[in-house]
């Protein structure tokens, strides 16, 4: 006999979750019982063999549904990729660690249906919520710092607009898409900073428990997709966020070259020569780690073998940039253009063919 049409989709995106999955559909099946509802695992090829675990779900209940993305990482456009998935009306995005509590799910869903609001948000901040699955009072600090921030971003006042957990209608979420960044680490804040409008909210107190299995995915790096988020929406439209940052990443570059120059050339008494060479490999090789770090942290090259793979395509590009800023400088030089200008112009030139080449060839999507 066919199943229900599901009036709710879950979606878990997931990146080393294999433990978790289980139990967590198991507390769902008790709270919005045997039918009604589907969870859509978006998994980031966890080595761990998430994805696995989850089609072995899937195979015992039809229930349980997975994409499995290759070369492509992220929250955000796990999120939005599962979304647009689903054919159900209603859709609610939560992590797979167990740090969101499913009992939430019919009072949020019941809040939509009646159309009390447009986003059902589970707040770790409003009254009745608690904390305890917080790592530490330093995050706890810094979660509601980001919160401040966000608002001001988003438009919308409510007491967490960077919770990861939230319900809406499908058919909004879709509509919102192709005006989301898919940058960052909280989709909702996307979400709400895209509308057109102010969205409707209702907050419901979350009980942020402790991961049950496996660490947290919260590094430094994510931290700073945060704020890569709040760019990409006051800014990204003047000047693309991940050039932004390839060309901030190529300042904090220069630095590094006149220090490690200075170093060998003032201090140490090296010749010139060698000492502007070994600079140049020295900038070479931060910008690529920080670059790969950061600026195209979705598409991460990790592994000893295409890290050095990596950084050999990444420094062969910036040579080739490196003649493109000396030819332009020199013949717009030549033409008469103040040789200040003519610098500035040869840099812009070498920067965009660096962006262009490094995106194509050193981290190009598989």
């Amino acid at each position: 006999m066919a199943q229900p049409f599901p009036t709710l989709a879950i979606v878990l995106p997931t990146l080393d979750e294999r433990e978790n999955l289980a139990p967590l559909i198991a507390r769902i099946d008790a709270v919005l019982g045997p039918a009604g509802w589907e969870a859509i695992v978006v998994d980031d090829a966890s080595p761990d063999g998430t994805a696995e675990e989850a089609r072995r779900l899937a195979r015992a209940d039809p229930r349980v549904r997975v994409i499995e993305r290759i070369g492509r990482r992220g929250l955000a456009s796990a999120a939005v990729e599962g979304i647009c998935a689903t054919a159900a009306p209603f859709v609610a995005v939560m992590d797979a660690d167990h740090q969101h509590d499913p009992a939430l799910l019919p009072a949020m869903l019941d809040a939509m249906q009646r159309g009390v609001c447009d986003v059902a948000v589970a707040s770790r901040f409003v009254e009745g919520a608690s904390l305890d699955g917080l790592l530490s009072a330093r995050r706890e600090k810094s979660s509601r710092l980001a919160n401040r921030l966000a608002r001001r971003i988003a438009g919308v006042e409510l007491s967490d607009p960077m919770s990861g957990y939230f319900l809406m209608k499908t058919a909004r979420a879709r509509a919102l898409a192709p005006r989301l960044s898919g940058i960052g680490f909280k989709i909702l804040l996307d979400l709400l900073a895209s509308a057109p409008a102010p969205l409707r909210v209702k907050e419901f107190p979350l009980q942020f428990g402790e991961r049950r299995s496996g660490t947290s995915k919260l590094d430094r790096a994510i931290a700073f997709d945060f704020l890569v988020g709040l760019y990409d929406k006051s800014f990204g439209r003047v000047v693309p966020t991940r050039f932004a940052l390839f060309g901030t990443v190529g300042g904090l570059g220069v630095l590094v070259h006149l220090a490690v120059l200075a170093l060998l050339y003032r201090a140490l008494g090296t010749a010139f020569l060698p000492a502007q060479a070994a600079a140049t490999f020295a900038a070479m090789t931060f910008n690529f780690w920080l670059n790969n770090w950061l600026t195209y942290r979705d598409r991460r090259l990790t592994g000893a073998a295409a890290f050095l793979r990596g950084w050999a395509a990444f420094c062969a590009t910036c040579s080739v940039g490196a003649v493109a800023n000396i030819a332009v400088a020199g013949l717009l030089k030549q033409q008469g253009l103040h040789w200040l200008l003519a610098a500035g112009a040869g840099i812009v030139v070498g920067a965009v063919w660096n962006y262009a080449l490094s995106s194509r060839f050193v981290w190009r999507r598989r």
